[in-house]
């Protein structure tokens, strides 16, 4: 059980605070709301209190309040920008300023707002400070548009929650020092101008360990190919699109500490795509397909002493897990993670996963759990492999 600050500002999203109430007080934490005036016109202050099972306090210096986290959510551009430059006008900036502990946030505002220079400056001036973002996610928005700037759903945040709270159990900047690569997403190869063969890999599931190991300190570098999520932001992100970019890219990091290969790479391309769309003319398109480079294979052939190479198996149930054994093996790769592409609920396109993580020293389940979850047990992994040499 934890102590949660719980900063509440002035936004539509407002609301979606009192679901997270109630789920930080169901998972067994003492909540103490901090509404802003602005948030107020939203919702009254009486009601998440009454979620919290607290009453307001009578002390009158409330923002000195000790606590294990601070959280807001929703967080609005305005208070955003007053976090980033340490001012103290209001009860929830006095906390923060007042709150030595780790704080997350979950911004809420227009796409438009989200995406203006002040606003990605004043997020890059949190992260640099260690302040973690859940959000803002894509998706329709209270004016009607849509876009990036929808709140993180309150289910999420306190997944994050209980990730940091976890994350303080163990060394602050178990990997700070070190420099990560992670490949996330799915490669597309070209058939012609506009036609591809791709894979339905969003990328979420290499953003959460790109997230995740960005918390641990690590210099992080994203190959990002075709995601659908947002890349996080305060880390090197290189596209490659095509499996022949990841290829190139993925080497040039080959001399990285730990490199983790989460992208769905293409096994075969066209090796001549037309420079033009092919018309439909009613006949059959028959085309010859070459395999492409193994890139998880060329990186374990150049690997060097005391580096961690991590490889995914996305395959059936029945015999998948054997392969992504036999995989490893031949690739060299120190862990190997195995996730059933046959379960609808898990991998491809969702939010969770539930993996095997096989090493030299066995195996172990992870069960069903948030993305950011499953990267926290990969990157526990990959540190134990480090821990050894």
């Amino acid at each position: 059980m934890a102590g949660v600050l719980l900063g509440v500002t002035g936004g539509i999203a407002a609301y979606k605070a009192c679901t997270l109430v109630r789920l930080l007080v169901r998972a067994g934490h003492d909540v103490y709301p901090i509404i802003t005036a602005g948030a107020e016109r939203f919702v009254a202050a009486e009601t998440f209190f009454a979620l919290a099972r607290t009453t307001q306090s009578g002390d009158p210096y409330p923002h000195l309040q000790r606590a294990d986290l601070l959280v807001v959510a929703p967080l609005t551009a305005n208070t955003l920008a007053r976090l980033a430059h340490g001012l103290a006008d209001d009860l929830l900036t006095e906390a923060a300023l007042a709150h030595s502990g780790p704080v997350l946030v979950a911004p809420a505002m227009n796409s438009r707002m989200w995406m203006h220079p002040a606003t990605q400056a004043n997020v890059r001036v949190l992260l640099s400070r260690g302040v973690e973002l859940v959000g803002p996610v894509e998706g329709e928005l209270a004016e009607g548009e849509e876009g990036i700037g929808r709140m993180a759903e309150p289910e999420e945040i306190l997944t994050r929650v209980e990730a940091i709270l976890v994350a303080g159990t163990r060394t602050p900047g178990s990997l700070s020092g070190l420099r990560v690569v992670v490949s996330a997403g799915g490669t597309r190869e070209p058939l012609d101008a506009v036609r591809y063969l791709g894979n339905r890999s969003s990328g979420r599931m290499g953003v959460a360990l790109v997230e995740e190991a960005q918390r641990r300190g690590a210099d992080v570098t994203l190959l990002a190919a075709n995601l659908t999520v947002p890349a996080p932001l305060g880390i090197t992100v290189v596209e490659t699109p095509t499996a022949e970019d990841l290829e190139r890219e993925a080497l040039a990091c080959a001399d990285a500490d730990v490199i983790v290969m989460a992208a769905a790479v293409a096994d075969y391309r066209l090796p001549s795509p037309s420079a033009s769309k092919r018309p439909k003319d009613g006949a059959p398109w028959v085309i010859e397909l070459a395999p492409t480079t193994d890139v998880l294979r060329a990186l374990g052939a150049a690997r060097r002493p005391g580096q961690v190479l991590v490889g995914f198996a996305a395959d059936g149930a029945d015999s998948g897990l054997e392969r992504a054994r036999e995989k490893r093996r031949a690739k060299r790769a120190d862990l190997f993670v195995f996730n059933d592409i046959s379960r609808p609920d898990i991998g491809f396109d969702a939010p969770d996963n539930e993996v095997v993580l096989i090493s030299e020293d066995g195996e172990r389940e992870v069960g069903k759990a948030p993305k950011s979850v499953i990267a926290a047990a990969i990157l526990d992994e990959a540190e134990r492999v480090l821990s050894k040499r």
